[in-house]
């Protein structure tokens, strides 16, 4: 991926409908969800990988937490988001600054952005909570 400012987490929570129906387009396959780097009909990329168990609340080495309700955690540039959610990225997820080229991988459960590791493998019953309850603040813009 390129350098750039990015938004790390679930990419429903940043992206209009239009572009949610596009990534869902790319990344379902049947009944199977892909993994991986992706790019839209108009250039913009983004990655995007399927938690180890679904949605929930997981941690990374930081101690950054990354809320989830699409069962997938991501990154994309913030300037290819709703940038008006910026507060609202950096409650669900995180804003990077990756200041070169970057890979992502997933291993297992095991979400890497650049240097950011995500564990969607580990105790996942500790780290789940209420996503609907932090959901409806968010749509309700609370």
């Amino acid at each position: 991926m390129k350098a750039g400012l990015y938004y790390i987490g679930d990419l429903c929570y940043v992206l209009d409908n239009k572009d949610w129906d596009e990534v869902c387009e790319l990344t379902i396959s049947g009944i199977k969800c892909l993994s991986g780097e992706f790019q839209f009909k108009d250039g913009r990329r983004f990655a995007m990988y399927n938690t180890k168990f679904g949605d929930g609340v997981y941690p990374d080495q930081f101690g950054n937490r990354y809320c989830v309700d699409s069962g997938s955690i991501g990154c994309i540039l913030v300037d290819h988001t709703t940038k008006s959610l910026l507060d609202e990225m950096k409650q669900l997820g995180a804003v990077v600054e990756m200041q070169y080229d970057f890979d992502t991988c997933s291993n297992d459960g095991l979400i890497k952005i650049c240097s950011t590791t995500i564990d969607t493998a580990g105790d996942w019953k500790r780290k789940r909570m209420n996503t609907t309850t932090k959901r409806r603040q968010y749509e309700l813009g609370s």
